[in-house]
């Protein structure tokens, strides 16, 4: 038989934590207190400005969601899992990986950051890459 491996987390230890109802309070721009300093929590006003920059190269933010996703399409499978395996290179160096569909070649690719319960800095720094590396090939 098959087994659900999982990690349960206490709820001070996410490495970090936004308030809840945030984006709907955009004057709540301090980081909370109890945040620790190594945090990759993205304030509003960052997080605006860098969605903006991303939705000109094709992401669009998910509804119902803290999060954007962008569909990409190459001319080949091959070319396609190549993209994949060089972004998967890359989640893995910064541990952090992206939810992804792949059919021959159409990839779409949604980023959040679970333990954040939204987007991250590290969400932005995934998203320039994954561009980065699409227009490379």
């Amino acid at each position: 038989m098959f087994g659900l491996m999982f990690n349960a987390r206490t709820s001070g230890s996410w490495p970090c934590r936004r308030p809840s109802g945030l984006r709907s309070l955009p004057h709540l721009t301090e980081r909370s207190p109890s945040m620790s300093s190594d945090s990759h929590w993205l304030p509003p006003a960052d997080r605006d400005l860098q969605v903006m920059e991303l939705k000109t190269s094709g992401w669009v933010e998910v509804e119902e969601r803290d999060a954007i996703f962008k569909e990409l399409h190459f001319k080949t499978f091959n070319q396609a899992f190549g993209f994949m395996s060089r972004v998967a290179l890359q989640a893995e160096k910064m541990n952090h990986h992206p939810e992804w569909f792949n059919v021959y070649n159409k990839v779409q690719i949604t980023l959040t950051t679970h333990d954040c319960g939204g987007l991250s800095k590290r969400d932005i720094k995934m998203a320039k890459f994954i561009d980065k590396i699409a227009t490379s090939m």
